[in-house]
């Protein structure tokens, strides 16, 4: 027993004696010390011949120390021995190619793709080998004709990814289409490659060509999944009517689910392609037989009417809401539907008292906790409208105890702390954000940071707070709504407050401002007036994004908005929007997205 934990113990030390040694000639080789990496591997490979690594590692020495002969003469010895090693034709190739011998290296290639023909189990690992030393066009004939030779055996994964090296766009994606055609595993896989060639612009030459593989596909096999493909590919060109074409049809020959129709809604909506995303939905309201899914289109509906509605418009949106309330009744039900009519009256038709009333009737009714919350929510906020702010807290309070640890409490907080700097209660404001700083919720601690630094940055200089009293009654206008009331206050700080710490804030909350009038002349000179003056300040990434966004959507001069979003990748590369600016940027110069 002592003898055999004895040649155990002795066994195992070998083992890891070995595995340090491999260790140390992989260091030496990679750090370019190939004497003493060959020295190791000889060693190793003397104490086990059949390890294929150690063998490996002998012939790369020889070969990056220029010693052909030593390579060659081993791998023409294992050849001999080991004629089940084809891949060992490709190797003796790529010494000879090491030697600017282009002719013998090419001889040896070939042979090792004639192999196929005889032995086609070997393909995977030729392929492989040819694509170790990127010889791509070797490998993709070795995939190709193992598969040709045997129709059971599919190597479309490792094809369209060399495709994809080779620049052979539409091979690529038809390998990738062949292979989700056949196992939808492959589906994330492969929407993640196409993701990295399609861009917005349906001009664009990957565009194009999987456009035009798509409909001849669908014309061959008329099957759902090029139909899906289709809707996605107009889905990223933001081309949603042409994605509606194919969602129609999805609709028809499928399980009647209206939810494709409906996804496809949302991100009309959220593209501000209002009018079509009013054309899906309409479409899904007079196809659905479902009451529910009938509350939830026609509510959305409504709220797509409201985001290109004008105060003309406001009428007729009114007796929407009514009619719609009227039909499902004041019910958990239309809770949602109730707090957007409450938001509606108080914010654009000024009429907060019938708004307070409903969502106070509405809490009474509302038996879950996270229900209730958001209903108070939208009460508070309207008090604040208000400027009825002791009651708004007592509001805001109430929602951190009824869902603690939830996010919405979270943002209650963030709002105990807004109300506060609305009153002019500083002190106790920063100290609410100093809490939230560590939320969560990134977008609640990013504007808990920026406001608790606009608070301390500006009672520094001012102990009085002068200039930051006036901000928050500015900032307080634009949450109510008053806009112009709102710029002028902002403009009174811009003049008597010129120099101050304040005056960058002034700038930018007036440009998002003007933005929100569609005065985008004035707001390109606000961006252009924090980034001359305060181009190494706090804000100076802010507004070198905002007036990137300006020229891409509003102003329409894609060169500017490149050079802003350029600014943005090589001057500010921690800024939370650095990320959106380098894909904007990539998206404009017309690379591929990876």
């Amino acid at each position: 027993m002592r003898c055999f934990l004895f040649i155990l113990f002795l066994v195992a030390g070998n083992l890891g004696l070995f595995a340090q040694n491999e260790q140390l000639a992989k260091n030496f080789f990679d750090q370019g010390e190939y004497e003493k990496a060959l020295k190791v591997y000889q060693q190793l490979y003397k104490g086990n011949p059949a390890n294929t690594v150690y063998f490996n590692g002998v012939v790369a020495s020889h070969q990056q120390l220029e010693e052909f002969e030593e390579a060659e003469k081993m791998l023409l010895e294992r050849l001999n021995t080991s004629a089940n090693y084809p891949s060992l034709l490709i190797e003796l190739g790529h010494n000879y190619e090491l030697q600017d011998n282009t002719e013998r290296a090419t001889q040896f290639y070939d042979e090792a793709l004639q192999s196929i023909e005889g032995r086609p189990n070997f393909a995977y690992a030729i392929a492989r080998t040819f694509e170790q030393y990127n010889l791509l066009d070797y490998a993709a004939k070795a995939y190709e004709r193992a598969m040709d030779l045997n129709t059971d055996r599919n190597y479309n994964l490792q094809l369209a990814r060399i495709y994809g090296e080779q620049g052979k766009i539409e091979e690529m994606f038809s390998n990738y289409l062949d292979l989700i055609e056949d196992d939808m595993k492959f589906y994330g896989l492969a929407n993640r490659e196409f993701n990295r060639y399609i861009s917005e612009d349906p001009q664009s030459e990957p565009n194009i060509i999987f456009r035009k593989l798509l409909l001849k596909r669908l014309q061959e096999n008329p099957s759902l999944l090029y139909n899906e493909m289709l809707s996605w590919l107009f889905v990223q060109q933001k081309q949603f009517d042409k994605a509606f074409v194919q969602e129609r049809a999805i609709f028809k020959r499928g399980e009647n689910n209206l939810q494709g129709i409906l996804n496809l809604a949302i991100l009309a909506r959220d593209a501000e392609a209002y009018e079509v995303a009013k054309e899906i939905i309409s479409y899904a309201i007079d196809e659905s037989p479902s009451r529910t899914f009938n509350l939830q289109a026609r509510h959305f509906l409504l709220k797509l009417k409201l985001e290109t509605a004008a105060p003309e418009d406001y009428s007729e949106i009114h007796n929407d809401f009514q009619s719609l309330l009227g039909e499902y009744g004041y019910t958990p039900e239309t809770l949602d539907l109730q707090i957007d009519y409450a938001n509606f009256m108080a914010f654009s038709e000024d009429k907060k008292e019938p708004a307070v009333k409903l969502l106070k009737e509405a809490a009474e009714m509302t038996p879950s906790k996270f229900e209730l919350a958001k209903v108070k929510m939208a009460l508070a906020d309207i008090l604040v409208v208000q400027e009825k702010f002791n009651e708004a807290l007592i509001y805001y309070s109430q929602i951190q105890n009824l869902v603690k640890n939830d996010e919405i409490a979270q943002n209650a907080r963030f709002k105990v702390a807004k109300t506060s700097y609305y009153k002019g209660d500083f002190e106790w404001a920063k100290t609410q954000l100093d809490i939230l700083k560590t939320s969560t919720s990134q977008l609640i601690a990013n504007d808990a940071m920026e406001l608790s630094l606009l608070i301390s940055d500006n009672s520094q200089e001012d102990s009085t707070q002068t200039a930051l009293k006036k901000y928050a009654k500015a900032d307080l206008l634009a949450f109510q709504k008053k806009n112009s009331l709102a710029i002028q206050a902002l403009d009174s700080i811009l003049v008597n407050h010129k120099g101050e710490k304040i005056e960058d804030e002034a700038l930018l909350s007036q440009a998002k401002l003007y933005e929100e009038e569609h005065d985008f002349k004035k707001a390109e000179t606000n961006y252009l007036a924090i980034i001359n003056s305060f181009g190494e300040d706090i804000l100076a990434d802010n507004a070198y994004y905002f007036l990137a966004e300006l020229y891409a959507n509003q102003l329409h001069d894609p060169e500017k908005a490149k050079s802003y979003y350029e600014q943005i990748i090589f001057n500010f590369a921690d800024s939370i929007y650095f990320v959106e600016a380098r894909k904007k940027y990539r998206m404009l110069r017309g690379d591929t997205i990876e």
